[in-house]
């Protein structure tokens, strides 16, 4: 019942627009969403934040990572002429500090990711306001983000990230 409601929303739809593209030509564009979080000002800002903020910790991880392997590596190499009762402690201490590791990887990942996701929807936010003003300035009827094909001379993008890069300064 809900798939044959998406239908029947889908065929109004083509038969709406169908009409009203008889009535008066409708101005469509496309954004390219990826371009607009990668490349516009508030974009590249939020990335050089987020880095500054977690580079010390992405440091420590690295460093923790550098000492595990090491140990691992002295561990192999010095594990024959270890006792059995050497050899078991070498082996749990080094699963605690591997414990440990994934435990602040971990956390690590979820607090950059959360940051992320906030830093990306204020770049959004922006993104949004930037999308409607043009819309309106150059009276468009429809801007579309996803799409399978998209014929480039319809593609706001560029002047979306102007208008972001211009707001950024």
């Amino acid at each position: 019942m809900k798939t044959l409601n998406t239908i029947l929303a889908s065929g109004l739809l083509c038969v709406v627009l169908a009409s009203g593209v008889h009535a008066q030509e409708a101005r469509i564009a496309f954004i390219n969403s990826q371009r607009i979080t990668s490349e516009s000002g508030p974009a590249k800002a939020a990335t050089a934040k987020l880095e500054a903020e977690f580079s010390k910790r992405q440091k420590e991880l690295t460093d923790l990572q550098n000492a595990l392997k090491s140990f691992s590596e002295k561990f192999e190499r010095d594990a024959p002429t270890m006792t059995e009762s050497q050899r078991t402690a070498k082996q749990k201490e080094f699963v605690e500090q591997n414990r440990d590791f994934q435990r602040k990887k971990r956390e690590f990942d979820e607090d950059l990711n959360g940051r992320r996701n906030e830093e990306l929807q204020q770049v959004y936010e922006k993104a949004t306001k930037a999308i409607k003003q043009l819309s309106e300035t150059e009276k468009y009827d429809l801007v579309v983000q996803e799409a399978v094909y998209f014929n480039p001379k319809i593609d706001i993008t560029d002047k979306v990230i102007k208008i972001l890069n211009a707001g950024a300064k």
